[in-house]
């Protein structure tokens, strides 16, 4: 257990984040996830039956600092780190021309500063584990639709990964993109409802992080994007 691998996910006590988190501990890693309500990462921790190669840290993912003390209170846990997955982030789901700019500061600084963050603050760790950054941005990052700021925060993403890929892929560290359509998941709970058509299941978009943080050593895949069969855009 000692030598096993170790994941940080940010956003990690529902959705997607926690679907990926049960999948890496199943698979026998040791997994530290964030997220900013204690409540919830304590309720994510006790449905698991409390396992000891999982680490709850309550903080927000867009301050540094306390990115920061993540990657240290994971290292020290767990002695090494080898994936981190910028998975925190949400949408306002309004428009630039009508919306409500009261959101939009943390919607941006959740959504893009946050997984710069864990870049800056987990690149030393991930150097000498030569591990992998999965960063999860959307459909919506290389679709364009009226109005959507949302969807502009997850073009930088996409834009992010990339650049981000060129600088460390020297340094022997891995970057993939997970690019998921509508997922069932609470991103929707601001709206009220679930949107009509198919949906994927958080399940499935980890099983595609999950793939591609098992790739053979030297292989770096880069960009996935999933979208539920019927959704057409």
């Amino acid at each position: 257990m000692t030598d096993s691998p170790v994941a940080l996910i940010t956003g990690g006590g529902s959705g997607i984040g926690a679907a990926v988190a049960r999948r890496l501990l199943d698979k026998g890693h040791r997994v530290a996830v964030t997220g900013r309500g204690e409540e919830r990462l304590r309720a994510f921790a006790g449905e698991l039956g409390e396992p000891d190669g999982l680490l709850t840290l309550a903080g927000d993912a867009a301050d540094y600092d306390q990115v920061r003390s993540a990657v240290d209170r994971t290292l020290e846990e767990f002695g090494r780190l080898d994936t981190v997955v910028a998975n925190a982030g949400f949408a306002t789901h309004d428009t630039v021309a009508e919306g409500d700019p009261s959101g939009w500061t943390d919607m941006v600084l959740t959504n893009v500063l946050a997984p710069a963050l864990l870049v800056r603050a987990s690149i030393d760790a991930l150097k000498e584990s030569r591990g992998r950054i999965v960063l999860v941005g959307s459909v919506a990052g290389f679709v364009n639709t009226p109005g959507n700021l949302y969807g502009a925060t997850k073009w930088a993403i996409t834009g992010l990964a990339e650049n981000t890929r060129r600088q460390v892929t020297n340094w022997g560290v891995g970057v993939t993109l997970v690019a998921p359509g509508r997922v069932e998941t609470p991103f929707w709970d601001g709206l009220g409802s679930l949107p009509q058509g198919p949906l994927l299941t958080s399940e499935r978009i980890a099983d595609s992080v999950v793939w591609a943080i098992g790739q053979p050593e030297g292989v770096d895949v880069n960009t996935i994007v999933v979208r539920p069969l019927g959704q057409p855009n």
